[in-house]
């Protein structure tokens, strides 16, 4: 029996569905006020990174994909799951595969648990600058992965489409946020 800082014990546990990129578990828990209940977790097998890449003029790069589980029109930050990679080398990887960008500074901002009230989802949130094209094109993984459009959008639009609710993604939202505070756009 394990307990938590916050009084959860889990008395049981086992593995419901997994396959190579989540496990899910359900556990038997006692909640911090003595109740029993069942818990769901998704555990995320490997952290995720999410790339906030700014122009030297001061844009954004964004894309727009297709999600499976919302739908198509998703404006997101360039992300993806870290393949077992040192999360630096996997940013660099999703930045070159989602938008055909390289960049010559990287910065990581922070981390970020998503949805933790139903997941273990680690990630990492890098900012990139010193942006350049490579050689060759990104349209090939771009539609293998539903992006339908990189755009890039200045900051300070940005962050009016995150407040119009243009911008969605949560985990978009957050990188956005520590990009934002760790280049100093909120004082």
């Amino acid at each position: 029996m394990t307990t938590t800082d916050e009084g959860w014990r889990t008395t049981g546990s086992r593995v419901v569905y997994e396959n190579r990129w989540i496990r899910v578990r359900e556990d038997a828990v006692q909640h911090p006020d003595g109740r029993p209940g069942v818990y769901g977790v998704v555990e995320v097998r490997q952290p995720a990174v999410f790339v906030v890449a700014v122009t030297d003029d001061d844009e954004v790069v964004l894309i727009t994909q297709h999600r499976y589980t919302t739908g198509p029109g998703s404006v997101e930050v360039p992300a993806g799951g870290s393949d077992g990679q040192e999360p630096l080398v996997a940013a660099q990887r999703e930045l070159a595969e989602e938008t055909g960008l390289a960049a010559s500074r990287w910065t990581a901002v922070g981390d970020v648990e998503s949805l933790n009230g139903v997941a273990d989802a680690p990630g990492h949130v890098f900012v990139a600058q010193g942006l350049s094209r490579l050689p060759g094109s990104a349209a090939a993984h771009q539609a293998e992965e539903g992006i339908s459009a990189v755009r890039l959008v200045p900051f300070g639009q940005v962050l009016a489409m995150a407040a119009a609710g243009e911008i969605r993604d949560g985990e978009s939202l957050a990188a956005l946020a520590l990009a934002g505070i760790h280049l100093g756009r909120f004082r």
